[in-house]
């Protein structure tokens, strides 16, 4: 059953929701960035990242972040915008850094860190993993995608070499269930037609696959109800993806999906106004807006999953997850 699955996402793959850009590694090769250079990065971000936030700066706010945090830093940097809602800002904690032996570009690392909204309580922290690239010689480094931890999941243990360097894996690597090129593919088919995808049979149940499909299910019944079509669409992105290499074996996936969905009268014909959701409202190119045929509402995520060994006849879980509105329109 689970090699039939496996087949199936293969072909997924090739038929539409394909990875991203690959980010190659090269295993053990010498590293081409230090520890103390990704502090550096990381400490830069945070205080350009705050001070554009609190100074309502979208300029600054947008020039360390890429692919999918750009969506969503822009989506928050509109709203400012349109309605006058604060850019989030936040507290960190101690943080962990995983800098990969690798060589060439481009050039990346996580770092594993409490995070919490500014002004929160201690209990309000999240471990969150943040990503940071630089795709080319030429580019300037960015935070390319943050994912939280799910409640009570605690980040795996992530090889490292003696010297402290943590081992990266290739985006074809045919040693786990899934080469981690296809694990994006795996997920979005479990969320767009829920356990009876045959994807299913080689993904574990969670809030970001199965649950996501039942949350959109429920609503477009809820929809359908009303006399409206509500359909989703768990899509692929041209973000790149990224794999370290876990002490037992596994590998941590690191990547972005997006979730397009549209909310419609049947045939798009004229109709009464289709409610914008509320934290998409902030998101329209005009507030003249008004959903009279359609409304469009979509959101960009980054997701951390462990994939594991082929041998461990084990199932892809998706662990961290960070999403945010990106794009909404209405006519």
């Amino acid at each position: 059953m689970a090699v039939a699955a496996l087949a199936a996402v293969t072909m997924l793959s090739v038929q539409g929701c394909g990875a991203g850009t690959s980010a190659e590694a090269v295993p053990h090769a010498a590293h081409n960035l230090t520890i103390a250079e990704a502090r550096t990065v990381y400490q830069t971000y945070l205080t350009t990242s705050d001070t554009a936030a609190q100074q309502a700066d979208p300029t600054a706010g947008l020039s360390d972040v890429a692919d999918a945090q750009w969506e969503i830093v822009h989506a928050q940097y509109k709203a400012l915008t349109s309605t006058n809602i604060p850019v989030p800002r936040y507290e960190y904690g101690t943080p962990d850094f995983y800098v990969p032996a690798a060589s060439g570009y481009p050039r990346w690392f996580m770092v594993a860190v409490p995070r919490r909204p500014l002004g929160s309580g201690a209990s309000s922290s999240v471990t969150t993993l943040m990503l940071f690239d630089q795709p080319k010689a030429t580019s300037d480094w960015a935070l390319h995608g943050t994912a939280a931890l799910a409640p009570g999941q605690h980040l795996p243990a992530i090889s490292r070499g003696s010297n402290g360097y943590a081992v990266p894996l290739a985006t074809y690597d045919q040693s786990l269930l899934l080469p981690p090129d296809v694990v994006a593919p795996t997920q979005a088919a479990v969320v767009d037609d829920g356990p009876a995808s045959p994807a299913a049979a080689v993904v574990t149940a969670g809030d970001s696959t199965t649950g996501l499909y039942a949350q959109q299910s429920a609503y477009a019944s809820g929809q359908s109800a009303r006399g409206l079509q509500y359909t989703w669409l768990m899509q692929g992105a041209s973000f790149p993806l990224f794999a370290l290499r876990l002490t037992d074996g596994s590998a941590l996936v690191l990547y972005g999906l997006y979730l397009n969905t549209t909310d419609e009268h049947p045939n798009l014909t004229v109709g009464s106004p289709i409610p914008v959701p509320a934290n998409f409202a902030p998101l329209l190119a005009a507030p003249t807006e008004i959903g009279y045929h359609a409304v469009y509402a979509n959101w960009t995520y980054q997701f951390a999953a462990i994939d594991p060994p082929a041998s461990a006849h084990g199932k892809l879980t998706v662990i961290a997850a960070t999403g945010g509105p990106s794009y909404s329109h209405a006519y």
